[in-house]
């Protein structure tokens, strides 16, 4: 029996495929729990919609990723460190406290989106790799600094 999934299902498929399964699988287990549905002319109709939705909202997000990757590239995020003679650094700056400065300025990004997850340990300007959606990846510019 033809099924379309619902939800990932482990061993059969992922969400949103058309598998072949035992009949009784299929009624019995898939269907009864609502994980498939069997795939009729119908259910097929409403499967490309649903495919096509997502497509548009994913264009969209892209889209929205992409603004803010231009917003975020020009920007430049200062964070003060404590630093002895000669630039030498007592501490460093997290992901933690990135993600906390980019809250500040309005940027709301999960600290697991940090490319770059090493902490900034030196004086200057470093350029930290965020992904911001899937293939859209910002490069920020952290102005670190020390005492004077």
């Amino acid at each position: 029996m033809k099924v379309i999934l619902k939800t990932d299902v482990k061993k059969v498929g992922k969400k949103g495929e058309i598998v072949e399964v035992a009949d009784g699988y299929a009624r019995n287990f898939l269907i009864a729990r609502g994980l498939a549905v069997a795939s009729t002319e119908r259910s097929l109709e409403i499967l490309a919609e649903q495919k096509e939705i997502e497509k548009e909202e994913d264009a969209r997000r892209r889209a929205e990723a992409q603004k803010t990757a231009e917003i975020l590239e020009k920007k430049v995020f200062d964070f003060k460190v404590n630093s002895g003679a000669e630039g030498r650094v007592f501490g460093s700056v997290s992901t933690k406290e990135i993600v906390k400065e980019l809250g500040k300025q309005g940027f709301v990004i999960d600290k697991r989106k940090i490319l770059d997850t090493a902490p900034i340990v030196s004086l200057g300007v470093t350029k930290v790799r965020v992904e911001l959606y899937k293939g859209v990846i910002a490069t920020i510019n952290c102005n670190v600094k020390g005492n004077d």
